[in-house]
């Protein structure tokens, strides 16, 4: 199992954490956008902030019009969120909570209209916060509430991975071959934090991940074993896995809004995570990649993950009825296939 270390316990870390978060406008400006679309649905309600750090999503709720605003926050950071909150003038609306939301009782009947959280981590899971948002959820949601963000989905593609290979074989001249060689090694064994350009993607992305909010349990997000069938649609050297995640918010609109941290849309402080392989592959287009992701809680620590990656022989899995790869079965069937649907449009039009 690999694991992405927490190195963020000093107060220090803390404030430059939460100073990473403020400066993703991404990720700003998706939350701010996702409730000023929902006025009607914020005025005049009640909402819960769970993990509310600085409580910028907090103003964000009283800026939409909410009656009262609860803003949790287990860390120190709360003080921060006080003086924050004052500064904006909502000290009438948002109440800061010093206490995990596990151990949080709300006034009147202990109910909230919505739920608004940041609560996503590196390939979303790992370092998250979603075991709190469910709780709170089953606790202090009533039967007809939002929660933003209402679902979410993680993604997966073969990819190259150039900063951890070629670019290391010339330094002005220099061969560093044995030096690219252990920096493989050492990857190999965490996953890694990074931008991938979306030219280095190797095929269409494959959705391994999807969750309700409304309806995802403590079990779902316990262990989940992805296996997936690639086709690669360019030729090139197959270094590592890349993993990404978008979350989708409610909205009466057409185009409800997305925060996307896919190589193609601005960079988040999420990233991508790549988890690199030992030695990379050289891959044709149209080639089948087979490979097996486990996504496993940790049994130290709740909120920590372990990203499992097996390699698997793509004769040996089930590939779908309409596959893009080279494999000669693949083809004839593609081939029976547009026949028939040629056919019957044929016919339709008879």
């Amino acid at each position: 199992m690999v694991k992405l270390e927490n190195n963020t316990n000093s107060k220090i870390d803390e404030i430059q954490v939460h100073k990473c978060m403020l400066q993703d406008l991404t990720r700003n400006s998706a939350y701010q956008k996702a409730i000023f679309d929902n006025k009607d649905n914020f005025n005049g309600k009640i909402v819960l902030d769970v993990g509310a750090g600085t409580g910028i999503l907090s103003v964000f709720c009283a800026q939409a019009g909410a009656k009262r605003v609860y803003a949790v926050e287990a860390s120190d950071i709360y003080k921060l969120a006080e003086e924050i909150v004052e500064e904006n003038n909502f000290k009438d609306v948002i109440t800061v909570i010093h206490s995990c939301v596990e151990d949080v009782t709300l006034p009147e009947d202990g109910k909230v209209d919505i739920i608004v959280s940041e609560w996503m981590g590196h390939f979303l899971l790992h370092e998250g916060m979603l075991d709190s948002v469910i709780w709170a959820r089953d606790k202090f949601l009533r039967s007809n509430g939002l929660i933003f963000p209402e679902n979410v989905t993680l993604y997966s593609t073969p990819c190259r991975v150039p900063s951890l290979n070629e670019d290391w074989k010339n330094v002005n001249g220099v061969s560093m071959v044995s030096f690219c060689n252990k920096l493989k090694t050492k990857s190999t064994n965490s996953p890694i934090i990074m931008n991938i350009k979306p030219e280095h993607l190797l095929s269409e992305p494959e959705i391994i991940l999807w969750l309700d909010m409304r309806e995802v349990t403590l079990e779902d997000i316990r262990c989940n074993k992805i296996q997936h069938l690639a086709v690669t649609d360019k030729p090139g050297r197959y270094q590592g896995i890349c993993l990404w995640f978008t979350c989708s918010f409610p909205s009466t609109l057409l185009e409800p809004v997305v925060l996307s941290t896919h190589p193609e849309d601005p960079s988040t402080h999420w990233k991508q995570t790549v988890i690199a392989l030992p030695a990379d592959i050289s891959v044709e287009k149209g080639q089948p990649i087979a490979y097996e992701i486990i996504i496993r809680r940790s049994e130290h620590d709740r909120r920590k993950y372990g990203l499992e990656l097996e390699m698997l022989d793509a004769d040996d899995v089930t590939h779908p009825e309409y596959c893009n790869c080279f494999k000669t079965k693949c083809i004839l069937t593609r081939a029976v296939l547009e026949k028939y649907e040629n056919n019957a449009f044929s016919n339709k039009k008879l």
